[in-house]
């Protein structure tokens, strides 16, 4: 029993990437990513209090190379923004220019955890029918927390929420070429 508390404690402040993968796009890879976590009692005061969170993904795709060091061909990285605004009584979540309310945390915690559409590589930034290795991660940025927070999160680890990295093979499908229409004239049916 004592043992399973402890597994349980230990994964209080561990962010699981449940399912990683790229989809190729008319512009390019977009990774679709599932998280799966919980915010601790202190980090749901923090936010609720007033508090911005702030959540960075990580994405790296890098190509292997048996006679050099691997390739490094995409480092991408987006910050989500979680806050609590007491005079409307909602949550935010923002993502660039891009901002979401909602009335709870638990729907805005999961709408933080799936990631869709996040475009990480241009169309013609990887080469066709080639192996990579894709790696993402999701963490709490403490750097961006207040003094006093960051200070705090030295000694406790109630402020501290990551993923490991989690690598997945990539393999850029053929380039299959636009069909082309044929410009023979077409046979009439009178003769």
């Amino acid at each position: 029993m004592l043992l399973c508390a402890a597994v349980l404690a230990a994964r209080a402040d561990e962010i699981v990437v449940r399912e990683a993968q790229l989809v190729t796009t008319e512009e390019g890879l977009a990774l679709e990513a599932d998280f799966d976590f919980a915010l601790n009692p202190r980090l749901a005061e923090t936010v609720a209090g007033g508090v911005p969170l702030y959540f960075v993904v990580e994405f790296e795709l890098t190509r292997q190379r048996w006679w050099w060091l691997d390739d490094k061909v995409v480092a991408k990285r987006m910050q989500h923004r979680l806050s609590y605004h007491p005079l409307s009584r909602q949550y935010r979540l923002s993502t660039g220019m891009l901002h979401q309310h909602f009335a709870t945390l638990e729907e805005a915690l999961q709408v933080l955890r799936r990631g869709r559409n996040w475009l990480v590589a241009e169309r013609g930034t990887t080469s066709a029918e080639t192996e990579y290795d894709a790696a993402v991660r999701m963490r709490l940025d403490v750097s961006l927390l207040p003094k006093p927070f960051q200070v705090s999160a030295i000694t406790s680890r109630d402020l501290h929420l990551e993923s490991p990295w989690t690598r997945f093979p990539f393999r850029t499908p053929i380039a299959t070429p636009a069909p082309v229409e044929s410009r023979e004239p077409k046979e009439s049916g009178s003769r």
